[in-house]
């Protein structure tokens, strides 16, 4: 028995951009109509959130789910408490993630999900506030809901007018409006922010000191003003740093000389026996205290046309240094 073949789609260059930019209209008009509709229940959601000692437990099946998984990690990363738990599984023992101090926000187009539905009186029963967001007002879930946020879009972009594409980027963005006014009125911060993403761009900006990433103890080069030419270039040659710092008896940082001015020191034909290290030293060098962050240290660098810098603590002792290789090894730059 022989099967047809299956017809190659007809491949419409203009029906294709015709139909992407109709999902765009589409979805940025889905959008924009939720402005119109956002008003004393998002307020009154926002101060319930607020207000939970436990958890938000966002829910929602299919691509509703989908969008629930990215608004509860959304919330969790913009400073309120949040996990998905999917309705099948909470239905079969999940449920019991769900405590009385915990607020459930489920989500769902048509509010008449069988998987979500069924849990809802047990949900109620245990005196958790339920928050529904839903295209229909008047749907089960909204019925059961203490607070409703309307996000329902006139069509989908889908042209059968089925899969949910419209419904759930509306969903998607008064999910992000919410973490938004969550993230306001609870006053989190670039600081906080880095503290739940240690491992981004923005936590190692916010949260790398100086002190994480310098050089210390015996890896700093540094000598005596007295020190001779050939000493300067044995510490910078077996730090590698390039550098040395120009020390005082009390540790603090007089001069420093670099590798540059050997070399301009050279071509002038200069006599690099009879110097000390206080004659050649570029006197009041720029430093950093130890307490900077890892990023200030970089933007003094740019500022300033310069590659490295030494260390201070408070008392201005020298106690690190740190150059521009030492901050592109912790991403800082």
């Amino acid at each position: 028995m022989s099967s047809r073949p299956v017809p190659t789609p007809v491949v419409d260059p203009e029906a294709i951009l015709a139909r992407a930019r109709l999902t765009f209209d589409i979805e940025a008009e889905a959008v924009t109509g939720l402005k119109t509709r956002v008003g004393p229940s998002f307020v009154e959601a926002v101060r319930k959130i607020l207000e939970v000692r436990g958890r938000v437990v966002v829910m929602g099946m299919g691509k509703s789910g989908h969008v629930g998984r990215k608004i509860a990690a959304t919330l969790a990363s913009t400073g309120t408490p949040a996990m998905f738990v999917h309705p099948a599984e909470a239905s079969h023992g999940d449920l019991g993630m769900i405590k009385a101090v915990d607020l459930v926000l489920a989500i769902s187009n048509s509010g008449e999900v069988d998987e979500l539905t069924v849990i809802l009186p047990v949900v109620k029963r245990q005196g958790v506030p339920l928050i529904a967001m839903t295209g229909r007002p008047e749907s089960t879930l909204a019925r059961h809901a203490d607070i409703v946020i309307d996000a329902g879009v006139s069509k989908e972009a889908c042209p059968l007018n089925l899969a949910p594409t419209a419904s759930t980027t509306a969903q998607m963005a008064m999910g992000d409006a919410l973490a938004v006014a969550l993230l306001d009125a609870r006053g989190f911060g670039s600081e906080d922010f880095a503290r739940s993403h240690p491992g981004g761009a923005l936590g190692r900006k916010l949260l790398t000191h100086v002190s994480d990433v310098m050089r210390s103890g015996d890896e700093v080069p540094r000598v005596p003003p007295s020190a001779t030419i050939s000493e300067l270039m044995r510490a910078m040659s077996i730090k590698g740093f390039g550098a040395a710092a120009v020390v005082e008896p009390d540790g603090r940082a007089s001069g420093i000389f670099t590798d540059g001015d050997l070399r301009r020191l050279i071509e002038a034909g200069a006599d690099l026996r009879t110097p000390k290290a206080v004659d050649v030293m570029h006197r009041d060098p720029r430093t950093i205290r130890v307490d900077a962050l890892a990023v200030e240290a970089a933007e003094l660098m740019e500022q300033c046309g310069i590659t490295r810098l030494f260390v201070i603590d408070g008392a201005g002792v020298v106690v690190g240094a740190i150059n521009t290789n030492d901050l592109m090894r912790a991403k800082v730059i």
